[in-house]
């Protein structure tokens, strides 16, 4: 175990995730993963510097968005409704644009407390984006 009680073979899977993120994401300037559990970045990659506060800020931003608490309401109304049993998160990702920036967010389908964080420019292919970033988070933190 490491210092964050994570398994080594889990965080050398984190941070292989990213790296690969970073070269197979196209025009990819920052990857990330983020756990649900605890609200902390596991590991980035980033082509610039960026303070602490601000990579705090990302991993707590990160856990709004997903698990806050009306996410969360919309979410169990979905699920009464459609009479959905599971405890299945509902969002699985989320899309955000910046003036100048796209944000994608995945949670990993195999280990839903994993969100990966995948920052590129805002004249990215999003199509490209999407497929890349998924492909990644299914064959790295899918197994």
């Amino acid at each position: 175990m490491d210092t964050l009680g994570i398994p080594q073979n889990m965080s050398d899977q984190v941070n292989h995730t990213v790296k690969r993120l970073r070269q197979e994401v196209p025009d990819c300037l920052a990857a990330g993963v983020v756990d649900m559990t605890t609200g902390m970045l596991l590991a980035i990659e980033t082509t610039d510097n960026h303070p602490t506060e601000v990579l705090d800020l990302l991993a707590g931003a990160t856990l709004d968005m997903f698990q806050g608490r009306n996410v969360v309401m919309i979410e169990d109304i979905f699920k009464e409704r459609r009479g959905v049993q599971n405890n299945e998160r509902y969002f699985q990702e989320i899309l955000v644009n910046s003036a100048n920036l796209t944000h994608l967010f995945v949670r990993n389908n195999h280990i839903e407390d994993l969100v990966a964080v995948v920052v590129c420019p805002k004249t990215v292919n999003l199509g490209m984006m999407f497929a890349a970033t998924r492909r990644v988070v299914k064959s790295q933190l899918g197994q």
